[in-house]
């Protein structure tokens, strides 16, 4: 791999990773989050006395978590799975969503993206929802990629107790300011390219952060599907055949192949717009080290793009505005 592209893939990944337990194992990764969940009485050991973090989650063991954390949170309890059946990581968020009273947000957010005309898979909303709360865990680079999960993949018992533990630690503002920010969400008319463009990406919603991936299953190197920042924005256009003046592979290459004067700055965005991050100014020379992420305008104040909750939805405010160095259009 040229050493450019692993010191943006590094900036990128850098970004993008929690600090939190290294793996370890499938089983024990987040041993402290494990027994959080066992301590609140959301998860417990099986018949062996072990907890097996590395099995998955039944239907029946979710009822049980649900019912304590409605219990916890004075909520009734929403309906569960049939208690023999697997549990995805898509259903595993829809009902955590549920749970929290978001269900009604994650509904609204999926008919908006319908209405625009992006083709929305059906946990779109709910992926949407639960990763503005942070509840999945981004897996570090090498050891853990490997256990990482699809939303189509079946949950595992340590990727449960994660979101559940995580739940546990918020201080009270975590749901109202996802209820606040998405009551924003409302996306534009689109242009035909701009809908082509952001119907796949959209498509990705929920893809685990994977450090120099590019595609939906392990290739290239990858020991399992899934997008870093730059390798999103590359399937999305440049391996689709959409866009063709895409050369460089990471951030900082496309931000950097266009001349200065062809920059878009933060009030000209517009739908499908590449967006570059770091400490850049916007007339800035675009180094490995001063742009070190990106993402695509999805409309509205919202972008799309690929960092610590895999792929997912964030409002263009906060450190985004703050860190934005330029923005590029390509369609």
């Amino acid at each position: 791999m040229p050493r450019v592209l692993l010191l943006a893939l590094l900036s990128c990944a850098a970004l993008a990773a929690p600090a939190a337990a290294s793996v370890s194992s499938p089983s024990t990764w987040d041993v402290p989050q494990q027994r959080a969940a066992m301590r609140a009485g959301l998860l417990d050991r099986l018949s062996d006395g072990r907890f097996h973090g590395e099995r998955p989650l039944t239907g029946g063991r979710l009822a049980g978590a649900l019912s304590a954390l409605g219990t916890r949170l004075a909520a009734p309890v929403i309906l569960t799975p049939p208690a023999a059946s697997p549990v995805t990581v898509a259903r595993f968020d829809a009902l955590l969503v549920a749970q929290l009273g978001l269900a009604d947000v994650a509904a609204a957010v999926e008919t908006e993206a319908a209405r625009a005309g992006l083709r929305p898979p059906s946990y779109f909303g709910t992926e949407v929802v639960a990763r503005l709360l942070g509840l999945r865990y981004n897996h570090p680079f090498p050891a853990g990629e490997a256990i990482e999960l699809d939303p189509t993949d079946v949950i595992t018992r340590a990727e449960a107790a994660w979101s559940l533990a995580t739940i546990l630690h918020f201080a009270g503002w975590e749901v109202p300011s996802v209820r606040e920010q998405l009551a924003s969400f409302v996306l534009p008319g689109y242009t035909s390219a701009q809908r082509s463009a952001l119907r796949i990406a959209v498509s990705k919603i929920g893809m685990p952060y994977i450090w120099g991936g590019e595609t939906d299953q392990a290739s290239y190197g990858q020991v399992h599907g899934g997008y870093d920042c730059s390798g999103f924005v590359w399937r999305v256009f440049k391996l689709t055949g959409l866009v063709s003046s895409i050369r460089g592979r990471t951030a900082a290459q496309m931000a950097g192949e266009i001349p200065t004067s062809a920059r878009i700055a933060w009030n000209d965005l517009q739908p499908g717009d590449l967006m570059f991050f770091g400490s850049a100014h916007f007339r800035s020379r675009a180094t490995e080290s001063d742009i070190v992420h990106t993402g695509i305008v999805l409309g509205g104040g919202w972008l799309i793009n690929a960092s610590s909750q895999g792929v997912f939805v964030q409002p263009m405010e906060g450190w985004r505005h703050q860190e934005f160095a330029w923005g590029r259009r390509v369609l």
